[in-house]
């Protein structure tokens, strides 16, 4: 009988985003990430799987640029930490709330080296998620796609448990490659994508998708930033125009459940707006503190 395992990663150190949100201070947007995976803990349904959380710094200093990445040693760290919880709890099958979106790299390595490379990732996000630390932007966010395929910083990679090959992956719901060195990139990679338009009202060309790997097995990663910000606006950091509603990404995923075995599902990046200012309102309040 499988197992399953809920794995808490409130990981935040992967994001550089203090200029998308303007109206919070950058501590409290930077660690936005972190509230928000506590609250997707608070509000999943209650579970008897087992619940782990990942150790993570929630201190907030100058933050460091090390070899094109902000705050590499603690992501290495957290990295450990989370590759420690994985192997003590050795389960079959794991729900992971994040954190940004690379909660997903030691989780899906992980799985991807249990079951011998027989997966496929769907990867639902807006941006590619193929940064390299030789890129200008320095968040490890973005750059969590191309650590699952074995690639960027030789300290992180080298301890990850395997890679995962570009093949098996598809990016699913895609609308801004953000530059077109990055278009470029998963053209050279031979990744599989799919618009918001193209999976919107059926999921037939995802699902065909799968079918083409000879995979059973699926990994989903859904950054909640692929969702379009007019459904669910002050939950996300980034609010470029477009994407799927709500219930069009419940229902793809469902149906990849019904279809295939799902053995991970992260939901990633949160970004509780009106929390994030509630609990600024409240420190600021007399006699709370």
């Amino acid at each position: 009988m499988s197992e399953s395992i809920r794995l808490i990663y409130p990981q935040w150190q992967g994001g550089v985003i203090a200029s998308w949100i303007p109206k919070i201070p950058a501590a409290d947007s930077a660690r936005g990430y972190y509230l928000g995976a506590m609250l997707l803990d608070f509000l999943a349904p209650e579970t008897e799987m087992r619940s782990f959380t990942v150790p993570i710094s929630t201190e907030y200093h100058e933050r460091k640029v090390t070899d094109g990445i902000t705050d590499k040693e603690i992501i290495l760290k957290q990295t450990k930490a989370a590759l420690d919880i994985l192997n003590v709890a050795d389960a079959d099958k794991v729900v992971t709330l994040g954190g940004e979106c690379s909660v997903s790299v030691p989780v899906f390595t992980w799985l991807n080296k249990k079951y011998a490379d027989d997966l496929a990732v769907v990867w639902f996000d807006q941006h590619p998620d193929v940064t390299l630390p030789t890129d200008e932007y320095t968040g490890y966010h973005a750059m969590a796609l191309t650590a699952c395929m074995g690639m960027g910083d030789k300290d992180i990679i080298s301890l990850l448990p395997s890679k995962i090959s570009s093949k098996n992956v598809c990016i699913a719901g895609i609308r801004d490659y953000e530059h077109p060195y990055i278009e470029k990139r998963v053209n050279e990679f031979g990744m599989a994508r799919f618009t918001d338009k193209e999976l919107s009202k059926d999921s037939t060309l995802l699902l065909n998708w799968i079918n083409s790997t000879g995979k059973k097995k699926v990994l989903i990663h859904f950054d909640m930033d692929v969702l379009d910000p007019t459904d669910i606006v002050t939950a996300v950091a980034d609010t470029t125009a477009g994407g799927l509603k709500l219930q069009e990404v419940v229902r793809i995923i469902n149906e990849i459940a019904n279809e295939f075995n799902l053995v991970s599902l992260t939901v990633a990046e949160p970004m509780p707006r009106i929390a994030i200012r509630l609990k600024r309102m409240l420190a600021d309040l007399p006699l709370i503190r």
